[in-house]
């Protein structure tokens, strides 16, 4: 679920392509050499991509998700079913597309606010910092 994975909903992965990505400068022949040079190269697979059958608030997605973030993904799915359906629960006439969007403002205002409170506890810890700094240097002037 990085932001590489953002867009991978509904994408099948392409199966088979490797890039191929040259480790070394491709060497040059000499002029008038009569050997040929190889060129050598290593190729990087591409992250395994599974799909995975997601379900929130009673509906089944397929979403493509690369393996080593399978975990992760679970872990969001759970979270935001949860989400969906206490939303569901408290409005069962809204269509599945208005509690996807109320789940994501409410999971937007609650990030949001964390990123505040965040800002907020920095803001505070460079005036707690000032303020040591200047009783520090007060001191030091009286001694």
């Amino acid at each position: 679920m990085t932001d590489d994975h953002k867009n991978s909903i509904e994408k099948k992965p392409q199966n088979g392509q490797q890039q191929n990505i040259s480790s070394k400068p491709q060497p040059v022949a000499a002029t008038g050499s009569n050997t040929s040079s190889a060129t050598v190269k290593t190729t990087i697979p591409e992250p395994q991509i599974k799909k995975v059958d997601i379900a929130i608030a009673g509906v089944t997605y397929p979403i493509y998700c690369p393996v080593h973030e399978q975990e992760e993904l679970l872990s969001a799915v759970s979270y935001i079913n949860n989400h969906a359906l206490d939303l569901k629960r408290d409005a069962p006439s809204l269509s599945q597309e208005s509690i996807l969007v109320l789940c994501c403002l409410n999971l937007y205002e609650k990030i949001h606010t964390n990123q505040r409170s965040d800002e907020d506890r920095l803001q505070q810890d460079k005036q707690s910092e000032a303020l040591l700094n200047k009783i520090m240097k007060d001191a030091q002037s009286v001694l």
